[in-house]
């Protein structure tokens, strides 16, 4: 019998137009490590997708029942059962060739989610892609009325949360030799933002 797992409606709502980007990086790539794999259901969605892939999950440790029952009911081998990742704290020693992050950052505060862009650049090699999705300002200013909106609910909820400014995103990460080479619009206000190791930073570490 399988396990009444938690459900949650963005992730079904969004899988696809999602797997139309990710699409684009998959060929000539092998792992992929998730940060913050919230219920497990874009894990199962995508592994099944990409069998290629060696889909790695991973999250705050109270998510880890969740997602491990969505490994179990999927019974597929090529995505694995969750690292314990928190953005301020221990990040793998391991390098990915392709790293995917979805409705992660809003839910962070400023200081997680700049430890998350200092810290990601250790899990990358110079040929690694990272993937963000998510609702993102620009300017310190809201791309519609509803991201506005879904803001002060995020703000009700936690007030150390909240959308994140691109810029001070970009900046954080140049610090960390990563440099934006995509912004990708998605449906529903939000975007997929594409990093990659700069070349100044590859040419420094070689």
């Amino acid at each position: 019998m399988k396990a009444n797992k938690p459900f949650s409606e963005s992730c079904e709502q969004n899988k696809l137009p999602i797997r139309q980007v990710l699409s684009r990086f998959v060929e000539g790539r092998r792992t992929l490590l998730e940060i913050g794999s919230g219920t497990g259901q874009h894990a199962v969605y995508f592994a099944a997708e990409f069998a290629g892939l060696v889909w790695q999950t991973s999250d705050l440790i109270e998510n880890h029942t969740s997602i491990a029952a969505w490994i179990r009911d999927s019974g597929l081998y090529n995505v694995l059962y969750p690292l314990s990742l928190d953005a301020g704290g221990d990040w793998p020693s391991q390098q990915y060739d392709l790293l995917f992050s979805a409705n992660t950052l809003h839910i962070m505060s400023e200081s997680a989610a700049e430890q998350f862009m200092r810290k990601v650049s250790g899990c990358m090699h110079d040929q690694s892609v990272l993937l963000v999705y998510g609702p993102f300002n620009y300017q310190s200013r809201y791309t519609s009325e509803s991201n506005a909106r879904f803001d002060q609910w995020l703000k009700q909820r936690d007030p150390a949360s909240g959308i994140k400014n691109f810029e001070w995103l970009r900046d954080i990460a140049q610090q960390s030799g990563l440099e934006c080479t995509e912004d990708i619009s998605m449906p529903a206000n939000n975007r997929i933002l594409v990093w990659q190791k700069a070349d100044d930073s590859i040419s420094k570490e070689t």
